[in-house]
């Protein structure tokens, strides 16, 4: 009798990188590698939690480069330590804090009149309100906060819809964007200002140089900056684009949330106010939020390298798109942990309040593949800020007269 011959499964099949690469682009197929499979996620970008626009990113790329032994290692040290675990008690204790000042700010007005010295307390107050529900948003929209994304969901609507008046949906599409290919021209939407507002980067402000292109006179951007940069952002542009978004999108749900921190703020303010001081105070506190944000989110990348997707591996591409600020209790309130974008890129989902555990061991890992740690006072980073927009925008400067 002759031995049964075993069941032959189907040919695997084999693509050239040139193929793979090919299957990039918006019209035609999307394809990516994982641990040297190749899958068509044409379909699946739809259906992607993190947007189509995140996973597109890495279309026709290698997404398993980022997964490095030495990472996977360092990703179960910190699961094992417990450092992916939040503590609700932050989490609530900081809430509250935003609360009380929102209250405090409402009553400055109430008990001491609306002249000029209550009226800029309260703008302050309102301000430094918006800033840490800016910060504690950007928590629960990384669900770092609960144990399940459908509590962080819903109070990540609340916060960033009710406290600040943004809607989650805009806030998802660009911040996930970020953190897929931070500092890499025309994937991450927080460098979109480049070329058209500013030129940054080494590489990229020669490349515009070089082209012939001059938007705006960047060899001045490093003072035009401080007029249209930290004061215009949040009350000049994010707070009509917002609206905008919704719409188009037809985000109802987000934009009722909007609408109910609008409600309030307005049935709060205009009885003490009347309506021309209630506007007053609202685009005030806008603008002293727009530049606490700027300086913050700013300082962090923009001194670091900018450049187009190289399709380097994702630890690497973190590192060089991050540094931190020195830890100290300010700097962890000011700028809502924020200070350590390192460990946040690396770990999103981290709880903030575990970052300076894990710090150490990143240092470690930094130093053994040879990678620059970076981390700097709190005003030698907003520093940095000015110094590489004079930097590169003196690049573009002698690439634009000189090639």
């Amino acid at each position: 009798m002759a031995p049964e011959t075993p069941a032959q499964g189907p040919t695997p099949r084999y693509f050239t990188w040139d193929e793979v690469a090919q299957r990039s682009g918006r019209e035609k197929e999307r394809w990516l590698v994982i641990d040297r499979k190749v899958y068509n996620i044409s379909e699946f970008v739809r259906r992607h939690p993190g947007g189509s626009r995140v996973i597109s990113h890495y279309a026709g790329q290698d997404a398993t480069k980022e997964l490095t032994h030495e990472f996977r290692e360092l990703r179960a040290t910190v699961e094992r330590m417990g450092l992916m675990k939040a503590n609700p008690v932050f989490f609530l204790l900081y809430l509250l804090h935003i609360l009380l000042l929102d209250v405090a700010a409402w009553l400055t007005l109430w008990f001491f009149g609306t002249s000029w010295v209550p009226f800029l307390l309260c703008s302050v107050l309102l301000s430094i309100v918006q800033a840490q529900a800016g910060w504690l948003q950007h928590d629960f929209g990384h669900l770092s906060v609960f144990g399940t994304s459908k509590w962080n969901h819903l109070v990540h609507h609340f916060v960033i819809g009710h406290l600040k008046g943004a809607p989650a949906s805009w806030w998802n599409h660009m911040h996930f964007q970020h953190h897929a290919k931070p500092n890499c021209f025309r994937k991450d939407p927080d460098i979109n200002m480049h070329p058209f507002f500013f030129a940054l980067g080494k590489v990229l402000s020669v490349e515009l140089g070089k082209q012939k292109k001059k938007y705006m006179p960047y060899n001045y951007q490093h003072k035009y900056f401080f007029l249209i940069g930290p004061p215009a952002l949040l009350p000049v542009y994010f707070q009509w684009y917002i609206f905008y978004f919704v719409i188009k999108r037809k985000k109802w749900v987000d934009l009722a949330w909007m609408i109910t921190f609008y409600v309030r703020i307005f049935l709060t303010y205009v009885p003490l106010l009347g309506l021309k001081g209630f506007l007053g105070l609202f685009f005030m506190a806008r603008f002293l939020e727009s530049n606490w944000f700027v300086w913050v989110t700013q300082m962090n990348h923009i001194p670091m390298h900018i450049d187009h997707d190289r399709n380097m591996d994702w630890v690497s591409t973190q590192l060089q798109a991050t540094c931190n600020v020195h830890k100290s209790a300010f700097n962890d309130w000011f700028s809502g942990h924020l200070n350590f974008q390192i460990e946040h890129h690396l770990f999103p989902t981290m709880p903030r309040h575990n970052y300076h555990k894990v710090a150490p061991l990143v240092q470690s890992l930094c130093a053994k593949h040879g990678i620059k740690y970076q981390s700097k006072p709190l005003f030698s980073a907003f520093a940095d800020i000015v110094h590489s927009l004079k930097e590169s925008g003196q690049l573009w400067l002698d690439a634009y007269l000189h090639q």
